[in-house]
C-alpha cells in the first residue's frame, strides 16, 4: 500500500485525482438524456422508415399487419412510380423552383449582408433589425396579399411566382447567418487588399466570397430543403398540373389513388428521399456553418 500524500509546509499541496474523478463523472450523459434522445429520434425517423418500408408491401399486407415488415418484399409500387412521367415532371419542377430559390437567396443574401457587416453608416443596426424582425413573419401571414400581387404581375402558374417569394421570405434568415461570417473576416486582410489596388468589389468577389463559403453552403442547403418541401404557396400559385411541384404531386396522387395505400407510401417516400439525402449529405457543412455564425 502507498502512503497517502500529505502537504509539506512551505510547499504547494500535492495534486489529487479528485478533479479527475469529478471530470470523469460528468463525461457521460444521464440515462434520462439518452432516453429523451431516443424518443426524439424515433418520433422523427419512425414515420420516414414506416413510409419507406410500407412502399415495399402490398395493400393486403398493410391491411393484415399495418406495422409489420414486408413479407415478401414488393418492388412493384416503386417501379410504377419511377416509370410514371408525372412523377418526373413534378420532380423537375421542384428541382427548378428549389434551384432558383437557392441561387437568389445566396446571391442577394450575401450582397445584403456585405454592407451590413463591413460598412459603417448611420442606421446600420436599425436596418439589420428590420431583417431580423422578418423572422417573425412567416409566409402564411402574407399569403393572401402575396397571391393578389402575383396575380396582378401575371406570375400565377409560373415557377418564378413560387421561387421569388420563397427566396424573399428566406432572406432574413440568410442575412442573420451570413452577417457574422462577414464580420469575422479580419479588416487587416481588407486593408492589405486595398494596398494591392483591389477595390471593394474586387475584395468582395475574390476574397470575401471564398472565405464565407461555409455560410453560403449553410443558407443554400436550408433554402433548398425548405423550397423542396413547400406546399402552401405552390398550392395557391400553381393550378396547372403541368407546373405543380412534388408536394402537390403527392396530394394529387393520394387523392387519385386513395385505395392504393402502398402506392401512396411509395410515391411519398420517393418524393421526400432526395431532400432527405441532400440534407444528410450536407449535415456537417450546415453544423460548421452555424457554429461559425455563432462564433462570429
Amino acid at each position: 500500500m502507498t502512503a497517502p500524500l500529505t502537504a509539506v509546509p512551505g510547499q504547494p499541496a500535492p495534486l489529487t485525482d479528485a478533479p479527475r474523478r469529478r471530470r470523469r463523472s460528468f463525461s457521460g450523459g444521464s440515462p434520462l438524456v439518452y432516453a429523451a434522445a431516443l424518443v426524439v429520434v424515433a418520433s422523427t425517423l419512425g414515420p420516414v422508415v414506416y413510409a419507406i418500408l410500407g412502399g415495399f408491401r402490398s395493400n393486403a399486407q398493410l391491411a393484415a399487419d399495418p406495422v409489420g415488415l414486408p413479407d415478401p418484399w414488393v418492388t412493384t409500387n416503386y417501379l410504377n412510380v419511377l416509370t410514371s412521367s408525372s412523377f418526373w415532371r413534378y420532380a423537375l419542377n421542384s428541382t427548378v423552383v428549389a434551384g432558383i430559390t437557392t441561387v437568389v437567396v445566396a446571391v442577394f443574401g450575401v450582397m445584403a449582408a456585405y454592407p451590413l457587416a463591413r460598412y459603417r453608416f448611420r442606421g446600420r443596426e436599425a436596418l439589420f433589425l428590420v431583417f431580423t424582425l422578418g423572422l417573425l413573419f412567416p409566409l402564411t401571414v402574407a399569403i393572401i396579399p402575396l397571391f393578389l400581387m402575383l396575380r396582378d404581375l401575371d406570375l400565377t402558374n409560373s415557377l418564378w411566382g413560387v421561387a421569388l417569394p420563397q427566396a424573399a421570405f428566406a432572406l432574413p434568415m440568410t442575412i442573420v447567418i451570413l452577417r457574422p461570417f462577414l464580420m469575422a473576416i479580419p479588416r487587416e486582410l481588407e486593408e492589405a487588399a486595398m494596398l494591392d489596388g483591389t477595390s471593394r468589389i474586387g475584395f468582395f468577389w475574390r476574397i470575401l466570397l471564398p472565405l464565407s463559403g461555409p455560410g453560403l453552403v449553410t443558407v443554400g442547403v436550408l433554402a433548398f430543403v425548405a423550397s423542396w418541401n413547400s406546399y402552401l404557396l405552390p398550392l395557391l400559385i400553381l393550378s396547372d398540373p403541368a407546373a405543380q411541384t412534388l408536394p402537390l404531386g403527392v396530394a394529387t396522387f393520394s387523392s387519385e389513388h386513395a385505395q392504393d395505400t402502398a402506392g401512396v407510401l411509395a410515391f411519398t417516400s420517393l418524393a421526400m428521399i432526395p431532400a432527405l439525402v441532400f440534407f444528410l449529405a450536407m449535415e456537417k457543412r450546415i453544423v460548421n456553418g452555424l457554429q461559425g455564425a455563432v462564433k462570429g
